[in-house]
């Protein structure tokens, strides 16, 4: 039996965008993931199909206390027992392998049992929580040095030298929401001055991050007012009253992009949150589908309103043995550009795209084409919009629609606070259906934008309600 080489991975602070390149290759590649709780979930849908995920949260009941020793020997038994059944294993470990993560525990048993592995690093929370509040965590002004300090230590071991620590520039604090008040008394005792900036920052990289400043005389009970949780990162040092002037998040505007277009950058004032309300999934069965592929050169024109339908499409026709060469004389409308440009992925050149990138931008190009008796099919959701094909079809148009995918509403959407943001902006009907559905009512002073007619026609359903 083959015996692979096993990863260790850094998943990064939570951001699934954060993971590396490399870290992003290997996972899609294994066959099993052993993964820590504060990993995104996000991150292990992009896991081959079929792959084993197991989340370190339930080989262990503990999370901030000292229970690891016993967790950590189930972890890593489990690594060994799976690599030894010849699955290509990886350890996808919060932020980096190398930084407060008990690797070299994990690591152990892998060399005493000859099991080959690499370790990829990841993005820490310190460095994470300091590009994200503004924050240097060096500063040829305040600070020629930081140190990393874990918040709590092992009961029977030795504890943490305030007085040295105290005088280093900037001390950032890992796991330590549960001991702030000891820390911050053991530093003052040390001689830390009690006005030193203070910056805690929750969750980091994540929707729901929060950044609360202030001082070491006053951050227990701003933290205790606030409801701070783990986990969070706490940096103590002058550079963390740079956040007023550097935070960059604080200056701009926040969408929260509610769609599956890719990420947008480089727009200024704004910044894009994204988070997807909506998940493509294959159907059940294809029978039905398949059926009117199998018959397809029967029809005047394909109508693509979306590029999914057009993924499903040539994946369908390939399942069954069919390729482009049995489009010749058909015509190929696509809605928009995105959809346009997915048809040339698979060598199609459309003959029709509107100029308004909509279903009324469509018909309107078919009002001047002229469609009457023509057959059109039109491989769509579950769950899309009538109005296209009800359009078409009043033009007199014979018009077939064909279930290609599914659209669901995506598990493991994280809590959130609305009012962090300045504009939510939805993509389609479906996407203000879910929001409603998990988020309730958009808060007031919040800015809504539209994408298409449907969708403002839906969100003003729902709204109303």
């Amino acid at each position: 039996m083959t015996k692979y080489k096993v990863y260790l991975v850094g998943a990064g602070p939570g951001d699934p965008g954060l993971i590396t390149a490399k870290g992003l290759e290997i996972l899609r590649q294994a066959d099993v993931i052993i993964y820590d709780y504060l990993v995104d979930k996000r991150i292990l849908e992009e896991a081959k199909e079929g792959a084993e995920l197991i989340c370190c949260d339930t080989l262990g009941k503990d999370r901030y206390s000292d229970g690891f020793l016993i967790h950590n020997e189930r972890i890593w038994k489990l690594v060994v027992k799976k690599s030894e059944e010849g699955k290509k294993v990886i350890r996808l470990k919060n932020g980096d392998p190398s930084i407060f993560s008990r690797a070299s525990q994990e690591l152990e048993p892998l060399v005493e049992n000859k099991i080959e592995f690499e370790i990829v690093p990841g993005v820490t929370a310190a460095s994470a929580a300091g590009c994200l509040s503004g924050i240097p965590l060096t500063d040829r002004r305040f600070a020629s040095s930081c140190v990393f300090v874990t918040g709590h230590t092992e009961a029977g071991k030795g504890g943490i030298d305030w007085g040295s620590l105290s005088k280093q520039g900037t001390i950032i604090l890992y796991m330590a929401v549960e001991n702030l008040p000891k820390i911050v008394k053991s530093l003052v005792n040390a001689g830390k001055n009690k006005d030193t900036p203070v910056a805690l920052i929750q969750d980091v990289s994540l929707l729901t991050q929060k950044v609360m400043t202030g001082a070491l005389r006053d951050i227990v009970s701003k933290a205790k007012s606030r409801s701070v949780k783990p986990p969070a990162i706490i940096i103590i040092g002058e550079t963390a009253s740079l956040e007023k002037r550097f935070n960059w998040l604080r200056k701009s505007k926040l969408v929260l992009f509610t769609g599956l277009s890719e990420k947008r950058f480089f727009e200024r004032g704004k910044i894009y949150f994204h988070l997807p309300l909506i998940k493509i999934v294959p159907l059940e069965s294809y029978e039905e589908f398949d059926g009117c592929l199998k018959d397809i050169q029967q029809f005047d024109w394909l109508i693509f309103a979306s590029r999914y339908g057009v993924e499903y499409f040539f994946k369908r026709f390939a399942h069954i043995g069919y390729d482009s060469r049995l489009l010749t004389g058909i015509k190929i409308a696509a809605i928009g550009n995105s959809t346009k440009a997915r048809l040339l992925d698979f060598g199609i050149i459309a003959d029709l795209v509107p100029e308004k990138e909509s279903s009324e931008g469509l018909i309107e190009e078919f009002k001047t084409i002229g469609i009457k008796g023509k057959k059109l099919f039109m491989p769509r959701s579950d769950i899309s919009d009538k109005g296209l094909s009800n359009g078409l079809k009043k033009l007199g148009a014979e018009v077939t629609a064909g279930f290609a995918y599914r659209n669901i509403m995506p598990a493991n959407l994280p809590d959130l606070d609305l009012k962090f943001f300045d504009e939510i902006m939805f993509t389609s009907p479906s996407t203000a259906r879910n929001f409603r559905k998990r988020y309730g009512r958009v808060p007031k002073g919040v800015k809504v934008t539209c994408v298409g007619e449907a969708t403002k026609k839906e969100y003003g359903k729902i709204k109303a309600k």
